[in-house]
């Protein structure tokens, strides 16, 4: 959302992020905020305090919706308070505060949703309230694909965690959020067109949501940190020095994102696997769950540091990934395929080792490994991966003719990325016809199913 805003106001559009801010907001969320606000003072961010879900017992999706629901009172009044609405141009919404629709036809402010992901998870999304009575529960159809339109074909193990019951609470709020993102005027999808053709024939053909409008989409992306400037602030990571020292395209990189915590057993086989295979690394490490403290030294094979120290380096938590992957010295990128990682890589040119970390994930994984062959799979991802596959796999992609003919493929992917992003490149049409759209919405009519 903050590159989104960039873009806005670099044609022009003021942008206010508001964030909605419940009582059980965790520190790192909040600090998270401070510092994506100090690092684009242009921006205007907004935390928007609302009450926590009354259930506290319900699942974890449906005190969201609760506390997204209650969020709407605050947006109202702030959107009034804080200039009039008509002076609105959009309210731009996360693709699950659709409840927030209500408030824009309320005021007269026309809506759409940003879908920060692949162009295909929204056509599977917005397909899935129609596909899934059909079916059963994904979690017993093991993988048996699930086929949506301008998707290839999904193991329905491999289908987001919080869909796998198809009579869950947490199944019923996700149907929900689907089935309304149809209402917004449009949805500017994080995407280019040159890389999801099929995606986006679906979707402009309407055939995602049998029955009803399917709203317009704008392929404006990628918009990605461009590795100039980390929002974590304090001056350059001490990573980056350690990478100005190592050979060009030499080093392994190994990140897992936020999420990227591994028991202490995985631990140990990542370290195997890495001193095995002979290549440089630098590898961001998160403590496992039940060791949060630990020491490095601890959670690793006894010596591994001492015995890698002149060709790798381990640091724990958090490194500024869009700068590492754009750096000279980095060859390829063992990635949990979180959408933001695959675009820098495609950025980047850089092969990706997907290991994707929990189900939502696994949707990225097919279009890289099997849709765009951009990527390989790292067997055992769904338990437990052996020293021995993320050894053969890092030597694959390091030295083996397939990781050649991987880095030609993403070569013509970061032509086409950076194309897209050009003055007349599709992307920059997109928010063209987006910024049109807006000057033609001045009806308080304007949201709903639409043409």
């Amino acid at each position: 959302m903050v590159e989104l805003a960039k873009h806005l106001l670099r044609h022009g559009h003021g942008a206010l992020i508001a964030v909605v801010n419940p009582p059980d907001t965790d520190a790192v969320s909040a600090a998270a905020v401070e510092r994506l606000a100090a690092a684009n003072p242009a921006i205007a961010f907004r935390l928007l305090p609302v009450p926590a879900s009354p259930d506290a017992g319900a699942d974890w999706v449906k005190r969201d919706l609760d506390t997204l629901r209650l969020a709407n009172p605050v947006l109202r009044d702030f959107l009034l308070r804080s200039q009039p609405a008509a002076d609105a141009d959009a309210l731009i919404l996360d693709m699950f505060c659709v409840d927030a629709l209500d408030v824009a036809a309320e005021l007269g402010v026309p809506a759409y949703f940003f879908f920060a992901s692949a162009a295909g998870d929204l056509a599977m999304f917005l397909n899935l309230p129609y596909l899934y009575p059909t079916l059963p529960s994904f979690r017993d159809m093991g993988e048996a694909p699930v086929r949506c339109p301008g998707m290839p074909p999904v193991r329905a193990m491999d289908m987001p965690l919080t869909v796998q019951d198809r009579d869950s609470d947490r199944t019923k709020v996700r149907m929900y959020q689907f089935r309304r993102i149809p209402e917004g005027r449009g949805v500017l999808v994080n995407s280019f067109a040159w890389l999801e053709p099929r995606a986006l024939r679906a979707l402009g053909d309407g055939v995602c949501v049998p029955g009803r409008p399917t709203p317009r989409v704008f392929c404006v992306g990628p918009l990605v940190n461009d590795g100039s400037s980390t929002a974590g602030g304090g001056g350059r990571h001490e990573c980056l020095a350690w990478l100005d020292a190592q050979p060009k395209r030499s080093v392994v990189f190994l990140c897992f994102g936020s999420k990227g915590s591994f028991p202490a057993a995985q631990l140990q086989e990542i370290a195997h696997g890495l001193e095995s295979s002979g290549h440089r690394f630098l590898w961001a490490v998160r403590s496992p769950p039940e060791e949060p403290d630990t020491d490095l030294g601890k959670l690793l094979p006894e010596g591994f540091l001492d015995r890698n120290r002149d060709r790798g380096m381990v640091v724990k938590d958090w490194v500024p990934q869009a700068e590492v992957v754009r750096h000279e010295a980095v060859r390829a990128f063992v990635t949990h395929c979180g959408w933001n990682s695959t675009l820098e890589a495609i950025m980047s040119g850089l092969p990706m080792i997907c290991w994707p970390l929990y189900a939502e994930q696994g949707l990225n994984k097919v279009f890289m490994v099997e849709e765009w062959r951009i990527g390989v799979e790292l067997r055992g991802y769904e338990k437990f991966v052996k020293a021995e596959e993320l050894e053969a796999k890092v030597r694959l992609v390091m030295e083996a003719e397939e990781g050649r003919i991987l880095r030609e493929r993403l070569a013509v992917a970061r032509e086409k990325a950076l194309g897209a992003t050009k003055e007349g490149g599709s992307s920059e049409v997109a928010f063209a016809e987006f910024f049109g759209d807006l000057d033609k919405s001045s009806s308080p009519s304007v949201n709903g199913e639409c043409d």
